[in-house]
């Protein structure tokens, strides 16, 4: 089956099917935030601002990792872009392994700076793809056809073992990963896609030179079930469903490691649970199938909104912490209510 066609099932299940985690959770329903009733602020004083990669975000949100390399595609990331510039926030796309084979949907991924000319605008590849690669020139030049601010390195181990055509030569991972690194004009951001870090992983990303990591936890789509929807038969994919590090839990196995900026996906699904990550150690927040799901109402307009609610309730739980800004929350631990 071809990428494209791939890519097109993809998001077809995700928007069509369940395909969350039924076993297990993100993790944040064990956390309450230190609720402050005498805060000391005006509403007015609240600034949840944040600087990433060198550029401002309204809220410490992103749009993360979604789609592209299909025909369906280029409305998807135009919608999405457009909402992302209107509110300040940060857009991944999809993987770009396509752009690697031919340039016949090359629109689908150069769409989004187009509609976003001043968004953190963030690439993608898969770390199997880097594998055994002697010229890395391919994806520098992927990244800089986007004009990316950054490249995410999926790490997507179980979604290729499941899927028929996954690759599963996976040795050499991360030595790829330090290649690209250091040949690369900009930042590389390592991220799972649903089932976690842990703090050993993190800790070898690092050494060769990682400095953002996406620990993308299970709680939120889980790509095992997006395989079984692929593959009714594919008993295997539903085993192995719900495996994966809650989102909260890889949060603590990394928060405390040193010069590294962390992504918090994985089950993100308001502005609260922002908040509750981001007192748990994350820099930002990441999320994608509710964007995609708010697509389908009635694109740009409806991502747009719900980028509104999450930012205002984060701002809120900002408010009803003692917190004036992003920083300060981060030095607000929150309570482990069981």
């Amino acid at each position: 089956m071809s990428i494209s066609k791939r890519k097109q099932e993809h998001i077809d299940i995700a928007m069509n099917q369940s395909v969350k985690f039924t076993e297990k959770t993100n993790g944040f329903e064990h956390y309450d935030l230190v609720h402050c009733a005498l805060p000391e602020l005006n509403v007015e004083d609240i600034h949840p601002q944040i600087q990433f990669l060198n550029k401002p975000l309204s809220s410490p949100l992103m749009i993360t990792a979604m789609t592209g390399g299909f025909e369906g595609a280029k409305a998807i990331n135009a919608a999405l872009a457009e909402a992302c510039q209107s509110e300040g926030v940060a857009l991944g796309l999809g993987s770009q392994r396509q752009m690697l084979e031919d340039e016949n949907y090359l629109d689908s991924f150069t769409i989004a700076r187009e509609k976003g000319p001043d968004i953190v605008l963030v690439g993608n590849i898969g770390a199997v793809q880097l594998v055994g690669m002697t010229n890395l020139s391919p994806v520098c030049y992927a990244v800089e056809r986007i004009e990316a601010d950054a490249l995410a390195v999926h790490l997507n181990v179980l979604q290729e073992v499941l899927q028929p055509e996954g690759n599963i030569r996976f040795k050499g991972m991360l030595h790829g990963i330090e290649k690209i690194v250091k040949e690369l004009d900009v930042p590389v951001i390592v991220k799972e896609i649903g089932c976690g870090i842990s703090r050993e992983v993190a800790l070898k990303l690092v050494d060769v030179g990682v400095t953002v990591i996406d620990v993308a936890g299970a709680g939120g789509t889980s790509w095992a079930g997006i395989e079984s929807h692929r593959a009714d038969r594919n008993a295997l994919a539903g085993q192995f469903w719900n495996w994966g590090i809650p989102t909260a839990v890889s949060l603590e196995m990394i928060s405390d490691i040193e010069s590294l900026t962390i992504i918090a996906s994985g089950g993100i699904d308001n502005g609260i649970t922002m908040a509750k990550a981001i007192a748990l150690g994350a820099d930002l927040c990441g999320a994608a199938l509710p964007f995609l799901h708010a697509y389908s109402e009635s694109g740009a307009d409806s991502v747009a909104a719900l980028i509104r609610q999450w930012k205002e309730a984060y701002r809120t739980a900002l408010l009803l912490t003692g917190c004036q800004d992003t920083i300060s929350l981060q030095n607000r631990k929150p309570l482990r209510t069981c």
